[in-house]
């Protein structure tokens, strides 16, 4: 058992800090100027002194004196330090919502034993938030290599399907169900969108955006987005510096999180939503692991609902969690807004409790007003290129059944097609055939260590003139961004249609800017030149 000097349920009685008697005394000079609380047991496990440090620590957590928030094990430290003259173990007790760290060891000549308290709160939290990131991103990178493979799956499933649908002699039911799988398909594809942009491999085309603005065009959809027993309510910041962002990448992100704080008021409620400006500090992005200093555009959406308890706020952004243990359907909502947000060097803060309703908190980069802005390339007008061909194509592909897939649908369309399986081979066909090849197709990730970037560096050496066209399961921006590439015409994302493959190829050698419309995808006939 603890005691002090004197009778612990008076206060006034407690040790003097200035004038602690006995041995104790010659530690009051250097304990005082310890940061850290400090505390001192005679023999018989009395406190006997503690320093500045230790009395605002016990303030802070409600109590007059330090010794009345002493963990039990305090006695049992106290008597190993004395009869094995060693320090004790460090152990971790949780008072009033803190986390302490508490050390035991004996002072040498002095039969005393001094114990040092850490407040460990913060670094517990920011331990707890970091390995919660670290979580997320090793499910990222599990959902993009699942949606990598997915992709190339689908490339051979649309592939087949656009080549079947095209042949004339398809009967009714057949063509039905070839739509069937068409539509099957699309739905996957969807899906494995979803993932990379889970994994943030799927970047988009950031602009200059005006979040107020942006708000102000997009308000019927978010009233309509939470219904009409949810009002919602504005509060812009007048003058809010611009973001760089990709639209409708935001706009899924913020739509994700309004479902989230709908579904805490299913009786109805206020969502409000506030743009302001954060010039964050060092010392404020110490709160949150993807934190940093700097000028940001803060989005905050305020909801009145039932709250979120601890337990469901640590889990919030993992993919497949629902606050709702009725709720069957699992989720990638709240996942993929955290990742887009990552994707564009933010973070979300969380705050929420029981019956208070929550707070989201997006933190977005304030665009630099210096730099020139940014997005999408314009379009040029121009007209439809043919879609047949008699040039030769050398297909790079590692996985064999795109590989044949993408020879089969060109080869209908009459070109000549040299395959390869890894950029090694398509040097060696390179050399034999390098007169007659006029496009090169591949894979952006190859295999036996030389990439399509790489496999095409050495290829224009010697054919500066040569077209090329990248493919990749991943968005051209996170697939290579080193490359200036044009979505759909340099850059082929997977899963692609028959006819897009067709359409990018002609565009690409006929040096068509931008591709044209695609042709209807329920054609019966492959599509011919105008």
């Amino acid at each position: 058992m603890i005691r002090s000097s004197n009778a612990a349920s008076d206060p006034a009685a407690w040790p003097d800090r200035s004038s602690a008697p006995g041995p104790a005394v010659s530690l009051v000079p250097w304990a005082e100027l310890n940061p850290q609380p400090v505390l001192v047991f005679n023999p018989d496990a009395q406190l006997v002194y503690f320093n500045q440090a230790a009395s605002r620590l016990a303030a802070t957590l409600g109590f007059q004196q330090p010794g009345w928030f002493l963990p039990p094990e305090a006695g049992a430290a106290i008597r190993t330090c004395l009869s094995t003259s060693q320090a004790y173990p460090p152990f971790y007790t949780h008072t009033k919502g803190h986390a302490l760290c508490w050390s035991f060891f004996p002072v040498a000549g002095l039969n005393l034993v001094q114990c040092q308290v850490t407040d460990v709160t913060e670094r517990q939290w920011v331990e707890q938030r970091l390995r919660h990131a670290q979580k997320l991103e090793a499910m990222g990178r599990v959902a993009a290599a699942v949606a990598h493979d997915f992709n190339n799956a689908l490339t051979v499933i649309q592939g087949h399907t656009g080549l079947l649908r095209a042949d004339p002699r398809l009967t009714p039911d057949m063509a039905e169900s070839l739509k069937s799988i068409a539509r099957a398909a699309e739905r996957a594809s969807a899906l494995t969108k979803q993932l990379l942009t889970l994994s943030r491999k799927s970047v988009g085309v950031p602009q200059r955006l005006n979040l107020n603005e942006w708000l102000n065009t997009l308000s019927p959809l978010l009233h309509r987005t939470v219904g009409e027993d949810v009002e919602v309510q504005f509060d812009l910041e007048p003058t809010l510096p611009e973001v760089e962002v990709d639209p409708g990448l935001i706009q899924q992100a913020l739509l994700n999180l309004m479902v989230q704080a709908r579904d805490t008021m299913p009786q109805g409620g206020t969502l409000l939503i506030r743009t302001t400006f954060r010039q964050v500090e060092p010392a404020e992005a110490t709160r949150h692991p993807h934190a940093r200093p700097g000028r940001f555009v803060c989005l905050t959406l305020a909801d009145t609902g039932i709250g979120l308890p601890a337990s469901a706020l640590e889990h919030l952004f993992e993919p497949f969690f629902s606050q709702n243990p009725s709720d069957k359907d699992t989720d990638l909502s709240l996942a993929i807004a955290y990742s887009i947000v990552r994707q564009h060097h933010g973070w979300i803060e969380a705050h929420s409790q029981l019956g208070q309703g929550t707070t989201l908190q997006v933190f977005l980069p304030a665009a630099d007003p210096l730099q020139q802005p940014t997005g999408p390339k314009a379009d040029a007008a121009c007209s439809s290129p043919t879609s047949q061909g008699t040039e030769t194509i050398l297909v790079v592909e590692d996985e064999p059944a795109v590989r044949w897939t993408v020879r089969t649908i060109l080869q209908r369309y009459g070109y000549r097609v040299l395959e390869a399986c890894s950029g090694v081979e398509a040097l060696a066909l390179w050399h034999q055939h390098h007169r007659q090849i006029s496009l090169v197709l591949t894979d952006i990730v190859l295999p036996a260590g030389v990439s399509g970037p790489e496999l095409v560096e050495k290829l224009r050496h010697q054919k500066p003139e040569l077209k090329v066209i990248f493919t990749s399961g991943y968005s051209r921006e996170a697939a290579a961004p080193e490359l200036d590439l044009i979505e759909g015409l340099t850059f082929l994302r997977k899963p692609f249609e028959t006819q897009k493959l067709v359409w990018a190829v002609r565009s690409c050698l006929d040096g068509w800017l931008q591709p044209p419309s695609l042709p209807p995808a329920n054609s019966s006939t492959p599509a011919q030149p105008p």
